[in-house]
């Protein structure tokens, strides 16, 4: 089981329309929409969780497609926590 990253998703995007999207490619497990913690509106991205073989193929057909007007960032996740591990800017 792999989860996909996608990014520069219109915050109009329900989960349904993702799930449609990526099952084109394989089976998809789950559609996680990121929302604002204090807002509860869209952050613009979510994770999809699909199979070892579909996610692959998922991200190579999807990555830069254009999707509800905006063009999508699709690539595997990394696990949580390693974009906090940028360095400080100076």
């Amino acid at each position: 089981m792999k989860s996909i990253y996608v990014g520069n998703i219109s915050f109009d995007t329900t989960p349904e329309q993702l799930h449609e999207l990526f099952a084109a490619h394989g089976e998809v497990k789950s559609v996680k929409l990121v929302n604002d913690r204090y807002t509860g509106k869209p952050r613009g991205f979510a994770f999809v969780e699909m199979d070892d073989e579909s996610a692959d193929s998922a991200i190579s057909a999807t990555n830069g497609v254009e999707f509800e007007g905006r063009n999508l960032i699709v690539n595997m996740a990394k696990p949580r926590g390693v974009w906090r591990m940028r360095r400080p800017r100076q």
